[in-house]
């Protein structure tokens, strides 16, 4: 049964690292694992130092990983759903426009939104595949993942309205036959479809609320700006239904002495990770100090599974 983990969090805390470094951990204790980035910096390559792109790439043993490309996602969705006949206009169905309405599909990848309606279709693919133990995804900064996760109701309704726009045309194109006998319009597959994809998206949010199948992580650093985004975000989470488990503090100040600077801001760390603590009562709270190497690369990341657990 493939088992969903998501790395949320403010952009610049760490997230990519954190996903990139439980992939590796968990492809090395035997799990297959597909690592997904949903981010449209895509840091993947960075961390991994591998070339990835848009198709899935083994990596490493165990390890596949992919960069969302949300242009060439968007087609494929569109693909999906624009196959519809053209219809003219009708007595008595006013607006009835196949071709506007559906073509208007063509536009979508320029659409506010678009990122994260590509990144949930993915997941809607993985949803159903058996082929990985581990699907991980690496989320953009939190408004944008909120965005993702708010998705399910968003496509339900604008799918669900679509079919309702589709029966009726199908109804329309039934008495245009009757009228004119010979003419035969296309085969019109748009229709099964929908259905498929609305049901595949009601699917998708058991998924997404059931803890023994998905999880989210929230990455932080114990700076005041980054803690309050965590509290909104765990709260909406759970307003969506989205189990929250651990949290992550990324990038404690370590001890240092003789270091004047240093003995300050870990004091300062220190009293931010006490709040962390007192906020996130019920979470697992895993805590890691700043490194003074840029984590990336094959080593660096299996050290710092390490230090995560």
């Amino acid at each position: 049964m493939t088992q969903f983990i998501l790395f949320g969090g403010k952009g610049g805390v760490g997230k990519t690292t954190c996903a990139a470094a439980t992939a590796l951990k968990l492809s090395e204790e035997g799990d297959k694992i597909l690592i997904a980035s949903t981010d449209p910096a895509h840091s993947l390559s960075d961390s991994f130092e591998k070339k990835i792109g848009s198709r899935e790439k083994e990596i490493f043993p165990n390890l596949w990983a992919v960069e969302i490309n949300p242009k060439e996602e968007m087609q494929k969705l569109k693909e999906k759903l624009a196959d519809a006949p053209e219809m003219p206009n009708m007595p008595g169905l006013p607006g009835m426009n196949p071709a506007e309405m559906l073509g208007g599909l063509s536009d979508m990848g320029s659409m506010p939104g678009m990122d994260e309606m590509a990144a949930f279709d993915l997941f809607l693919k993985y949803m159903d595949s058996e082929e990985y133990d581990y699907v991980i995804f690496d989320t953009a900064p939190t408004g944008h993942t909120l965005k993702f996760l708010s998705l399910p109701e968003l496509m339900d309704s604008w799918v669900g309205k679509m079919i309702k726009f589709k029966l009726q045309v199908s109804n329309a194109l039934n008495m245009f036959k009757q009228l004119l006998p010979f003419t035969e319009p296309k085969e019109d597959k748009s229709l099964e479809n929908l259905e498929k994809m609305k049901a595949r998206i009601e699917k998708g949010k058991l998924i997404l609320t059931n803890p023994s199948k998905t999880n989210f992580v929230i990455v932080t650093i114990p700076q005041e700006m980054a803690i309050s985004e965590s509290v909104r975000a765990v709260k909406q989470l759970e307003e969506f239904g989205i189990p929250v488990k651990k949290i992550i503090v990324n990038q404690i100040q370590p001890e240092h002495k003789s270091c004047a600077f240093c003995t300050a801001r870990r004091k300062l760390h220190k009293e931010k990770l006490n709040e962390i603590h007192k906020k996130f009562k019920k979470k697992q709270i895993v805590e890691v100090e700043l490194s003074k190497d840029e984590i990336k690369g094959k080593k660096k990341l299996e050290e710092f599974a390490r230090v995560l657990k």
